[in-house]
């Protein structure tokens, strides 16, 4: 049985590193120059150590034979000192200088490879899908990813460049010491051996520990996110959260101290004992060199060579080691980084640009939706049309599917079931691209961007960003430049708190400037405001959706409102309820039915009286 799990095991270890080649590649693509600037010093660094060593000796030789001819020295005898003198400075300056530009190269490498590395993860984020931001797992392979990737590519090559440098560094010696004996040679191999075995084992239990602490992590990220944010202070504050999310914080922090510190220990005294079977090695080696000088079968600067020698040996063995281990671990990282790159994103577009039957409008044909994981489905055989210049509402309780439905016509989703046509396009084949220009969309949790007002703005239709007039005409359908003129910069002052001279808008201007976005895309032939006046007065909602009912003349426009003084300038209005279009119709015709309609209508208009 141990036989098996023996070759298992090697094969495991050997495994993890197939992503050398990975890192090696990315490195490569950052800096091709850099990265053979250091394989260049890495070599000079491996040859030079056994030189220096060597030098030495033969600079003792020739001190104990210049000793030997007394007080009246030779001019031989101090030239040939000086010529080794001279040497080996020479040979530590060349060294010198080629671990600092190997340092240099490495400093220089490591901000070009960690901004690669980001835009990598980034550049692979924005071909998710929404569903993959709503998947913990998935999303903990985001965290892992974005945790320690950006150096472990750099750490790989540094220690596959280290690893180079102790083997060209170890073949230098083994040949001196060869000389010497080959057991000499033998001694300094094995010495090493259980330190090496039990960091590796170490190694893969930290990066197991690491890898399954992704959640804590982000929960630990989460709180600190809630106790220093601005958006959740308010609360913390008046709830009395700020001891109770704290206590969670710090409980996180000491279950994974306690975990770290127990590994950390028996690291330190493995590392310690295993240590000592090294240095036993190397004093082994020590006395047995002296003893073979005593006996005039070496000089004593050969034996000073030798000593140096298996010094350097026995610290190019531990470094090898290292470097060997530390592969192994960033190995293990780089699975992480490799594992979220890699992951298949189905393909997302189509290509057409434009549908056969502009005439035809939007259509669901029997649509259904899951949430993954879920059995209940959040839309159920949904049939609706919707012509062009027709305007729709949507009514219905909180998780009756009312978002649902616009996530899958703007297709953040697809359908579970059924199909959803544009234009007598299904949405598939349409190129997402152009189908996200036809449609302009504001969410009721629309983003509050850390940026200038001429910019929240303006990213509503992002190619005309910098269109001074265009931003002005939509702030103006919105209602937003009313309070924008007011501001110091007007379009151009910093909104929010995070950044120098913000100001900081209250809910209803915020929602005024999300709804200047939406008017922003006026090329767009589909509107959708999803819950658009949460957070603005009666009298502004009003004034609003006189501009709106202007503006999408020509268009569909799609409301989805709990207010019924909006939905009942819809042309056409469906009631949701429990995922299923319950009733549907005109204002009038919906309240004739003295349904579900007409009972919320006639609460709503009840608190009005």
């Amino acid at each position: 049985m141990e036989n098996q799990e023996s070759p298992n095991a090697v094969r495991k270890f050997l495994s993890v590193f197939k992503y050398s080649r990975v890192a090696i590649g990315i490195v490569w693509g950052t800096s091709a120059a850099l990265t053979v600037t250091m394989a260049l010093t890495t070599l000079v660094s491996g040859v030079l150590p056994a030189a220096i060593a060597s030098i030495g000796g033969l600079f003792v030789d020739a001190v104990a034979v210049a000793l030997q001819e007394g007080g009246d020295l030779s001019i031989e005898s101090r030239n040939t000192v000086l010529y080794y003198v001279m040497l080996e400075a020479g040979l530590v300056v060349l060294m010198t200088g080629a671990q600092r530009i190997s340092t240099v190269s490495q400093s220089i490498l490591r901000v070009l490879l960690g901004n690669k590395i980001n835009v990598m993860i980034l550049e692979k984020a924005l071909t998710l899908e929404l569903a993959h931001f709503e998947d913990a797992e998935y999303y903990d392979k985001l965290v892992r990813a974005r945790r320690e990737a950006s150096s472990r590519p750099l750490s790989l090559v540094i220690k596959t460049f280290d690893l180079m440098r102790d083997i060209i560094a170890l073949l230098t010696i083994g040949i001196w010491l060869f000389q010497f004996s080959p057991y000499a040679v033998l001694l300094l191999a094995v010495a090493g051996t259980p330190a090496f075995i039990a960091e590796a084992k170490f190694s893969g239990e930290a990066f197991r520990i690491h890898r399954r602490r992704s959640a804590e992590r982000r929960m630990q990220i989460y709180l600190e996110m809630v106790l220093t944010r601005e958006d959740g202070v308010k609360e913390v504050k008046l709830l009395q959260l700020g001891k109770l999310f704290l206590k969670r914080y710090v409980d996180i922090f000491l279950n994974i101290y306690k975990e770290d510190r127990n590994l950390v220990l028996r690291r330190g005294i493995w590392g310690y004992l295993l240590g000592l079977v090294a240095s036993a090695a190397f004093y082994f080696a020590y006395g047995w060199v002296g003893f073979a000088a005593m006996a005039g079968a070496i000089t004593i600067g050969q034996m000073t060579m030798y000593i140096a020698q298996f010094r350097l040996g026995q610290n190019a063995v531990t470094s090898s080691l290292t470097a060997v281990n530390g592969m192994y671990e960033d190995n293990l990282y780089l699975s992480n980084l490799s594992e979220y790159l890699e992951h298949k994103v189905p393909e997302q577009t189509g290509e057409k640009k434009a549908g056969p039957s502009p005439e035809e409008g939007i259509r669901f044909e029997d649509v259904s939706f899951y949430y993954p994981g879920s059995d209940t489905p959040a839309l159920n055989k949904i049939n609706l049309h919707i012509s062009p210049g027709e305007s729709l509402a949507i009514v219905g309780e909180n998780g009756s599917g009312k978002t649902t439905l616009i996530k899958l016509l703007t297709r953040l989703y697809a359908p579970t079931h059924g199909e959803i046509f544009l234009e007598g396009l299904e949405l598939q084949q349409w190129d997402i691209e152009a189908l996200r220009q036809k449609i302009g969309v504001i969410f009721q949790d629309f983003s509050r961007y850390q940026l200038i007002v001429g910019e929240n703005i303006g990213i509503g239709d992002v190619d005309n960003i910098e269109e001074d007039e265009q931003i002005a005409q939509a702030a103006k359908q919105g209602m937003a430049d009313v309070f924008v003129k007011d501001l110091p910069l007007e379009y151009k002052t910093q909104l929010g708190t995070w950044f120098k001279d913000g100001k900081e808008l209250s809910g209803g201007q915020w929602q005024k400037i999300a709804l200047s976005r939406a008017f922003m895309r006026n090329q767009a032939d589909i509107l959708i405001l999803d819950e658009p006046t949460a957070a603005i007065d009666a009298k502004a909602e009003a004034e609003i959706f006189a501009h709106f009912r202007d503006l999408t003349a020509n268009k569909i426009s799609i409301i989805i409102s709990h207010r019924f003084s909006t939905v009942r300038m819809a042309d056409h209005i469906i009631v949701l309820e429990k995922a299923e279009v319950m009733e549907q119709g005109s204002h009038n015709e919906l309240l004739a039915a003295d349904g579900q309609y007409a009972t919320l209508f006639k609460l709503q208009a009840k608190g009005y009286q």
